[in-house]
């Protein structure tokens, strides 16, 4: 049965999730995108690739037996990401997982709900990835890491063996953790960044090796 879904956001992760689900129903037709959702006043009643913005998140609620997921989190909003989703006012049963066919995902790993796995991504075994987490093009997950809900994380990063990534981490493009690490809560790991220890809740680390620039907020 063809599900129809609904995107959150009209930035440029919402746009490539769009872009793979296509690539999905281009090998078997899954899904019928309805359009999407974003509260930015000044985008409504436009649309993106023929698909109309219908609403903001708060709307979502109006849209019965519709899946949804979600493409809004950046370096900059990252640790509101609960919020953002929580004004939809769902379920997380009602927020669809979207795997492009070009990723490779260990069937010995679990993948949260309303998680997006973008192009050329590696999730290898015993990895735990939670709900409502992004992993952008070409990034790896070794074995045994285990990836907290709501987390960002950006492309060509990786994460080596058996780690703990906590809830609302960004790591940004490119970035490298160092295997049987923690990363706390809420966490910035910049563009670029080596980490070869733990790094605490709240923390933005950056450079080579890692080491803290500031809290993430006060």
């Amino acid at each position: 049965m063809v599900k129809d879904i609904i995107i959150l956001g009209t930035g440029g992760n919402s746009i490539d999730i769009l872009d793979s689900i296509n690539e999905i129903n281009r090998i078997d037709t899954t899904y019928n995108v309805l359009g999407f959702l974003d509260d930015d006043l000044s985008s409504q009643g436009k649309s993106i690739q023929g698909k109309p913005i219908l609403g903001t998140l708060s709307d979502a609620k109006r849209f019965a037996n519709t899946f949804f997921v979600n493409g809004i989190g950046s370096e900059y909003n990252f640790y509101h990401k609960k919020t953002i989703i929580g004004k939809t006012i769902l379920s997380t049963d009602r927020f669809e997982t979207i795997i492009h066919p070009t990723a490779s995902v260990s069937k010995m790993s679990t993948i949260g709900r309303g998680t997006v796995v973008f192009q050329n991504v590696t999730v290898a075994s015993g990895v735990t990835i939670g709900n409502h987490v992004i992993i952008l093009p070409n990034s790896v997950i070794s074995h045994d890491n285990l990836i907290g809900d709501y987390c960002c994380i950006a492309g060509g990063s990786c994460i080596s063996g058996a780690c703990s990534i906590g809830h609302s981490v960004y790591i940004g493009t490119n970035a490298s953790i160092r295997s049987n690490l923690t990363v706390g809560s809420e966490c910035l790991v910049g563009m670029g960044a080596v980490v070869i220890r733990d790094v605490l809740d709240n923390t933005v680390v950056i450079g080579c090796p890692a080491y803290v620039l500031r809290k993430t907020r006060d």
